[in-house]
């Protein structure tokens, strides 16, 4: 199985260049996004206090850090405890681009103005890169190397010592090539590091009073049309209306997947019932289809993370 090694322990050159090596070499970098390993795994047995305390220890042997802040429940919990290790030492950074969507950017500003964390937006420039628009199935690498690259920058230009993202011990059960972008730029993993699982980061989200807690999952815009699919501002903006009429009409988990002119609506299980009533189903498809769309459908199978994975040939 191939892996990568996420390592907070970083050696930093100077004082003035604080620029990241890591001490642990990586080896056996799979090209199709390797599932994370941790430099210095916990043990599975710790209480949630007791891996609290660990990230807290872990983020406070970084000299300062910048944080990939989506807003997200995992990126929104890491923000809050590097805050609490670190003080003005951490900064959260989010970035803006077609691909992110306002509904993510006015969740940040909310989080950010509750928790008075130091905080900055940037734009990406993902866009630009035929590779990203070509939306093959690494994607989420170009994405993700382009985020990297404008937070190395920042670092560089502030004299931040690491930079730090939200993967936790869930996410190698998908297929993630932003990971390789990850290991490629020496980016930490604390949450990984402290063995940290979804449903953990959301009960230590809430014990900390943070209004993430229990946010449904998100992604960027992108991760709609299947691959493939040029990724254009014009159709990142359909699926973002699509999605605000969905929110508009009271769901919590969903996702409006792109198929030419017809929208694939994935319902959370939980919710399908009330989206398959007759009246409910025609004023979705008259919401999607002001929207913009021609087509929509309903996917029985309803919401489930990486469905656009599912044509990918299965990995060894």
């Amino acid at each position: 199985m191939f892996c990568w090694i996420s390592s907070i322990e970083l050696r930093v050159n100077s004082r003035h260049d604080k620029k990241m090596q890591p001490l642990i070499h990586i080896h056996g970098q799979s090209d199709a996004a390797a599932a994370p390993c941790t430099a210095h795994p916990q043990p599975e047995n710790l209480t949630l206090v007791e891996k609290e305390e660990s990230l807290l220890r872990i983020l406070a042997r970084l000299d300062s850090v910048i944080v990939a802040l989506s807003g997200g429940a995992d990126s929104a919990y890491l923000a809050w405890a590097a805050h609490r290790a670190l003080g003005p030492r951490a900064l959260s950074v989010t970035a803006v681009s077609p691909s992110f969507a306002e509904h993510d950017r006015a969740i940040v500003a909310q989080f950010i103005a509750q928790t008075n964390l130091r905080h900055e937006f940037v734009d990406t420039h993902e866009m630009e890169n035929p590779a990203y628009r070509a939306n093959a199935s690494d994607r989420c690498f170009f994405c993700k190397d382009e985020l990297f690259s404008v937070l190395d920058t920042l670092a560089k230009k502030q004299f931040f010592a690491a930079v730090a993202y939200g993967v936790n011990a869930d996410d190698t059960l998908d297929f993630r090539p932003g990971h390789r972008a990850a290991t490629e730029h020496h980016v930490v993993a604390p949450l990984l590091d402290a063995r940290l699982h979804k449903s953990e980061i959301r009960e230590l989200s809430q014990r900390a009073g943070l209004s993430t807690w229990d946010r449904p999952a998100s992604a960027c815009l992108a991760s709609r049309l299947p691959y493939g699919t040029e990724v254009t501002p014009e159709r990142l903006a359909l699926v973002a209306r699509g999605e605000e009429a969905l929110r508009r009409l009271g769901f919590l988990q969903f996702r409006v997947r792109l198929h030419d002119r017809l929208a694939r609506v994935e319902i959370a299980p939980d919710e399908m019932p009330r989206a398959l009533a007759p009246e409910m189903a025609a004023l979705i498809a008259r919401q999607l289809k002001q929207a913009g769309f021609v087509y929509v459908a309903l996917d029985l199978e309803g919401y489930r993370q990486g469905s656009l994975n599912e044509v990918l040939p299965p990995r060894l």
